[in-house]
């Protein structure tokens, strides 16, 4: 076949990720711990801002290298020497005279004029971005990387499509902290995203090939399973007593194990010492032991029979522009040049600041309207809800609503909550309302609590006495729960005196 040059015009939509782009992502999935961090780096590489706190320090050494010449100070102080901060009429300007195209109309601009309307305007929070190509999160935190973290770069260097993608974050999002999945079922993501369960279980398959190994499993006897056949230690003997004997081996029972599988006693010991270096909790190696602080992103007040909700502005710096650079900026085209750069910047701060802060203002709202019986009588009156039902209600996508949800806190009379503890599976009850998971979890330990040290409840009876609450569940489900509360099994929790 010839080849040949020639010239096409098609149209096509793309969307491009610009640096800016993923800069107001990257902030709205940031904790706030994480994000104050952030600022106090922007703050370090951007000279011209400063913290409103440092005012009177900053005025101070102003005034002594000035000395006491009065007419120094007076233009200095009437130039606008007072820290002026920067805001959303001053971010407008900028974006106008961008949208010009005209670059010489932009070297020209009259800054003098531009920095005095400042003076009008409120302090704005302090926020990390600009204009150019931005340093990753690895290189300003030192905060190591989570188990969910780890895991969503592997899932983003393979060569799933873009549909087993959104799939595998999703399952990702559901791995507890000791690398399993357990709540909700495989099939409940499934039915939640709308797609096969067999596809959801080829992408967990993929998953339980990551680092670390045994990762994704949803049981301890999957996740060891994993562990052997990665390790090359998957014999049949192994096997066997990774499937049906890890509760004599946990008891160390190695006779009766030896006595059903009709194995040599020195065999079995062999496996055991196998299955043993093993790790129950893949997880853990991802965790750290560090104390963790909390500050809630907003708070939920009731005032009489309403609730509002208010964004916590606490603890972060207000930007302000130093007046030093304003005088210092003279007539140099490059000191011109250099203001505008840092004002640019600001303006993509303000907007993704600004953007964070409403749309989990529209997250916290939505979850109050979703879960308003829960902040009025407790934990026990949790109700379903998943990242759905609030990505509809706000007119967002599924992904925004998780990252919105991801490290941020809610203060309400209840407590003090992360956003992600909202959303739960529902079980059925005998009249008809559906309850969460997490109420049922509540109901369970509030059993365990109240029962007889001597004779506590088996998970038989716990089912029994939801039952006669109108929860109608399965004892292995009871059994899951209590697991996942901590909670050990009625003949372990038995006191004889």
């Amino acid at each position: 076949m010839a080849m040949e040059m020639r010239q096409e015009l098609k149209l096509s939509q793309q969307l491009v990720m610009t640096p800016q782009l993923q800069q107001a992502i990257r902030l709205l999935q940031l904790s706030r711990m994480e994000l104050a961090d952030l600022v106090h780096e922007e703050m370090l590489e951007n000279p011209i801002l400063d913290d409103e706190m440092d005012l009177d320090q900053e005025r101070s050494r102003e005034r002594d290298e000035l000395g006491s010449d009065e007419q120094q100070l007076h233009q200095l102080e009437g130039a606008g020497a007072t820290e002026t901060p920067l805001d959303g009429s001053v971010v407008d300007g900028i974006a106008q005279t961008e949208i010009k195209g005209d670059a010489t109309a932009v070297n020209e601009i009259d800054w003098e004029n531009y920095l005095d309307n400042y003076s009008m305007a409120p302090a704005m929070p302090a926020f990390r971005g600009d204009g150019e190509e931005l340093p990753s999160l690895e290189a300003t935190l030192t905060r190591p990387p989570s188990l969910y973290d780890h895991l969503a770069w592997q899932l983003k260097m393979t060569n799933l499509p873009p549909d087993q993608l959104e799939i595998g974050m999703t399952i990702l999002g559901n791995i507890d902290a000791d690398g399993y999945i357990k709540d909700p079922p495989l099939d409940e993501i499934a039915a939640d995203l709308g797609v096969d369960p067999m596809l959801c279980e080829q992408v967990l398959e993929k998953i339980q090939t990551f680092d670390p190994v045994g990762v994704g499993a949803r049981s301890l006897a999957e996740c060891m399973l994993i562990q052997a056949v990665a390790a090359g230690q998957d014999d049949d003997l192994v096997v066997k007593i990774i499937k049906s004997h890890l509760g004599n081996l946990e008891k160390k029972n190695y006779a009766a194990i030896a006595r059903d599988l009709k194995q040599p006693l020195e065999e079995i010991y062999e496996a055991a010492k196998v299955i043993m270096e093993f790790d129950p909790r893949p997880g853990r190696q991802y965790s750290s032991d560090d104390p963790h602080y909390v500050t809630p992103d907003v708070y939920i007040h009731k005032v009489g029979d309403k609730y509002f909700v208010v964004p916590n502005d606490d603890g972060l710096p207000k930007l302000k522009i130093s007046g030093f650079y304003k005088n210092a900026m003279g007539n140099s085209a490059a000191s011109k040049d250099y203001v505008q750069d840092k004002l640019r910047s600001a303006q993509w701060l303000i907007r993704s600041i600004q953007q964070r802060q409403r749309t989990i203002i529209k997250v916290a709202e939505s979850i109050l309207k979703f879960q308003r019986e829960f902040f009025d009588k407790g934990i026990s009156h949790l109700k379903p809800l998943i990242l759905r039902d609030v990505a509809e209600d706000i007119g967002m996508h599924e992904s925004t609503v998780s990252r919105v949800t991801t490290s941020k806190y809610v203060h309400t009379p209840q407590g003090i909550f992360e956003l992600k503890f909202f959303f739960n599976s529902g079980i059925s009850r005998t009249n008809g309302d559906d309850l969460a998971s997490q109420a049922v979890k509540s109901k369970i330990k509030e059993l365990v609590d109240g029962e007889d040290v001597k004779r506590p409840h088996s998970d038989q009876k716990i089912v029994e006495l939801l039952k006669k609450a109108g929860i109608d569940i399965a004892r292995r489900t009871v059994a899951k729960y209590r697991e996942q509360l901590g909670i050990l099994s009625s003949s372990k929790r038995k006191q004889v005196f």
